[in-house]
């Protein structure tokens, strides 16, 4: 009785998670507008991929998300490190303050980020746009990127490094060839986090835009705002099934390499 009550739970929160999802999926192909089924038709996807507006926050909105999760990446990998080296209570405190970025909200780090920015461009002579939001975007990413290597960190055997220091490697052989290798699952964990974060945010990047730089999720609001756009039903169906891909893709490269680690 209790395994079955367990189901049923279970199957409530997946239902409750994504059958919205699924309806928003199904009318992304409703010939009409309204939530009154019409037909089947791929017009609403072609008027969306004609939408030189919409491509153009698609376009935005890509860049920002891969530059910001490969430079966060790469800051977040090396930060981790630099915080395993300190010892006691300063890698804790370190620790504790690299966190407040993930649980401060959203409202709060946009609101603070604009003012910075605009601050800072009234002294340079500058105006927010494509550079803040990226600016923005690392910020926030790269909390994430820590959260992910760290364990990794805590994990490895630190004499492999000393090991192939005494094999003859140089400090930066030495890394790539033996610590990168242990550390790349919790990297590759973090830049998938930041990718996803960054492709999907809204409300820092709406303090940080200016008023000229739009990305697709500012897009969406736009489209909404006034009145369901059966185009924002088809755009997110895409954003929908791409972090699925990309996620089992992940998933898939992880279940081989520990089946290949295991042989």
């Amino acid at each position: 009785m209790k395994k079955i009550g367990e189901k049923i739970y279970f199957f409530i929160i997946m239902a409750f998670l994504y059958l919205p999802i699924i309806y928003l999926i199904a009318y992304s192909f409703n010939d009409g507008k309204t939530s009154v089924w019409k037909g089947f038709t791929f017009k609403w996807y072609e008027a969306l991929f004609n939408d030189a507006q919409i491509i153009g926050s698609l376009y935005n909105t890509l860049i920002i998300a891969v530059l910001a999760s490969i430079i966060s990446t790469v800051l977040g990998t090396l930060a981790a490190i630099g915080i395993y080296n300190f010892k006691g209570g300063v890698r804790s405190a370190i620790q504790n303050v690299s966190n407040i970025p993930i649980v401060n909200p959203e409202i709060v780090t946009g609101v603070s980020l604009m003012l910075l920015f605009t601050f800072a461009g009234v002294m340079m002579g500058f105006e927010m746009g494509f550079w803040t939001v990226l600016l923005a975007h690392i910020g926030f990413c790269t909390p994430y990127v820590i959260l992910n290597v760290t364990p990794r960190i805590r994990r490895m055997d630190s004499s492999l490094y000393e090991a192939a220091l005494d094999l003859g490697c140089s400090p930066v052989q030495a890394f790539f060839k033996v610590v990168f290798h242990e550390l790349l699952p919790g990297i590759l964990s973090g830049f998938l986090i930041s990718f996803t974060y960054s492709l999907d945010d809204f409300v820092i990047t709406y303090f940080t835009r200016g008023s000229r730089f739009q990305t697709l999720p500012i897009q969406i609001y736009t489209m909404t705002h006034q009145r369901i756009n059966p185009k924002a039903n088809a755009l997110s169906a895409i954003m929908f099934v791409v972090v699925i891909v990309l996620l089992i893709i992940y998933n898939f490269a992880s279940l081989r390499k520990d089946k290949e680690a295991a042989r």
